[in-house]
């Protein structure tokens, strides 16, 4: 309490010197109060502009982010976008190429190239350089398609205006190096295409009509100069017995036989050949020339429908290769299993396409081998009536049978399904000519065998000792000439008919002897028949290996060995009589 009373009073009594500090530290408080004041509405202010300033800065970082991202996305197009450009403009050394030159070996990979280009034209329209580049490009694709025309027609034309034309070489040499080119055209230009290849039709069709007219009609005239027809087995006993098997003739039906008849030959008025050799010579020259254009035309006509893209296309012809990174973010999928079963499905159905595609090129390939060699069928077709009628005599008919098979073979191996399918006509039309050939000859010797007769008033026939030995020796023949025309040991049509050929032998010999009533006699020219069979048999040593030569060898001595036993059988008897 003490203490407070003094300031009381000085506070009641304030000296002059005391007003004035108070007043100056009143202003100066006041002052103070006024600067917090400012400071307060500064710092307020200072905080208002620096939240201002964050959401700006924040707003400059989300765009630097954009724009950094914009850059990445600007510098992965920008290869692609300059190959695009660099793909897209045709260079002008090419188009001078194809504007101001004819068509040589220089086009071959120039159109190519030009062709490559005009597909990324194509793909990509949507860009404003494409379509500007659309008319220049149609207008080179115009100029090439007309030169390329002009110049396969005159490829074309030796093959229609000459038969000594040289086909191979033109094809292999000239036209199969110069596809790329026709196969722009199918790709490009398909209407030049199918033209030009109606043009090579026609003329190819001309080309082989008129060689094959020509050549069979000289096969046709050295025909008319041999004379040889079908006669019966029972026939040609006035014949000589001695003539050997003609082993030359039935090389007739191998590939490596003799030299083929050409068609010079005809002009000479003494040359003969026998008909399998002809038939031989007109098979074989068939077969060459039908495979050898078979395989021209698939090589030539079948063209992929697709180009191989250049190497700045890999990620230009992709849907999303310039789309931005969002867009290609928003296409990408998170069903991975769903995706896989799309893919599956997806290759099904091309798997499916490329399937039907090629079974379409192979129909249209057989079509245009058969519209070039309709012709040649009906020729090579009219030559084989020729010689199957009237039917020729069995051995040479069964020489050209076996021909034939070998050519269907040679033909499935060189994949020309149409020929294929011709030879095997042919085969067809001749194996019923045999079969009936053979029916023909058993029946013969069975009626011989049994004695039979045209009527009451004519006499039984005779037969004699040369008779059956004739019978004898002809069948060995045909034996021995149908083993080796026979690879395989099962084959029915053949054995078969020789089978039953052998029984009517059998029942010849049976009732030759049977004539006699001495057992001794009867059994003794049994065994002499039976021993020329085999002495026949054993002559040709090339058919003695094959399985059924060793059967027949074994049936006949088998028969042989029966009569000598019933010889010594019956002279024992006698004996102890």
């Amino acid at each position: 309490m003490s203490t407070d009373t003094p300031q009381v009073e000085t506070l009641k009594h304030p000296d002059s010197t005391q007003e004035k500090e108070f007043v100056e530290l009143h202003e100066q408080i006041q002052t103070s109060v006024n600067l917090l004041d400012s400071l307060e509405s500064f710092l307020s202010t200072f905080q208002k502009d620096l939240t201002a300033v964050s959401g700006q800065i924040s707003e400059l970082q989300d765009r630097s982010k954009d724009i950094d991202n914009r850059l990445k996305s600007r510098r992965k197009i920008e290869k692609p976008l300059s190959s695009l450009i660099t793909d897209i403009i045709i260079p002008p050394s090419l188009a001078t190429l194809i504007l101001d030159t004819q068509v040589g070996e220089p086009w071959i990979t120039a159109i190519d190239e030009f062709e490559r280009h005009l597909e990324v034209v194509k793909a990509r329209l949507r860009v404003k350089a494409a379509r500007d580049l659309g008319d220049v490009v149609e207008g080179l694709r115009i100029v090439a398609a007309t030169k390329l025309r002009v110049f396969f027609l005159a490829l074309f034309q030796p093959i229609r205006n000459s038969v000594t034309t040289n086909m191979q070489v033109i094809q292999t040499s000239v036209l199969i190096k110069y596809r790329p080119l026709f196969a722009f055209l199918r790709r490009q230009a398909a209407p030049v295409a199918y033209e030009l290849q109606r043009s090579y039709v026609g003329a190819a069709r001309v080309y082989y009509e008129t060689g094959f007219r020509r050549y069979t009609r000289s096969l046709g005239y050295i025909k008319v100069r041999t004379t040889e027809k079908f006669d019966l087995i029972v026939n040609e006993l006035e014949k000589s017995d001695d003539i050997p098997l003609d082993l030359e003739r039935l090389a007739n039906a191998q590939f490596d036989g003799p030299s083929i008849t050409l068609a010079y030959m005809g002009d000479d008025k003494t040359y003969k050949e026998h008909p399998e050799a002809l038939f031989r010579s007109v098979m074989l020259v068939f077969m060459d020339n039908a495979t050898a254009e078979y395989t021209f035309v698939k090589t030539f006509f079948t063209i992929d429908s697709t180009i191989p893209a250049l190497d700045s296309q890999k990620s230009l012809l992709s849907p999303s290769s310039l789309l931005s990174p969002m867009e290609r973010q928003s296409n990408a999928g998170s069903d991975y299993g769903g995706r896989s079963r799309v893919e599956s499905a997806s290759f099904a159905g091309a798997l499916d396409s490329a399937t039907n595609a090629a079974h379409e090129e192979q129909a249209n390939v057989d079509a245009i081998w058969r519209q070039v060699f309709d012709p040649v069928l009906g020729y090579v077709q009219t030559f084989v009536k020729t010689v199957i009628e009237p039917p020729p005599p069995i051995l040479p008919l069964l020489t050209m049978i076996r021909l034939t098979e070998h050519v269907v073979t040679e033909i499935e191996n060189r994949a020309c399904p149409p020929g294929v399918t011709f030879m095997f006509g042919l085969r067809l039309q001749m194996w019923p000519v045999f079969q009936k050939l053979m029916n023909d000859n058993i029946e013969a010797l069975k009626k011989l065998a049994e004695g039979s007769t045209g009527g009451y008033f004519s006499r039984a026939t005779v037969i004699t000792e040369a008779t059956v030995k004739s019978i004898c020796n002809r069948y060995i023949r045909f034996f021995i000439a149908f083993v080796i025309l026979t690879e395989k040991e099962d084959e029915t049509m053949i054995f078969s008919n020789l089978l039953r050929m052998r029984q009517e032998v059998e029942k010849l010999i049976q009732r030759y002897t049977g004539q006699t009533s001495d057992a001794v006699a009867r059994a003794t020219a049994q065994s002499t028949f039976y021993e020329i069979l085999l002495r026949n048999l054993n002559k040709e040593v090339q058919s003695v290996a094959h399985p059924k030569s060793q059967h027949e060898l074994a049936y006949w001595a088998k028969l042989e060995e029966e009569a000598r036993r019933k010889i010594v059988s019956v002279q024992q008897t006698r004996t102890r009589r």
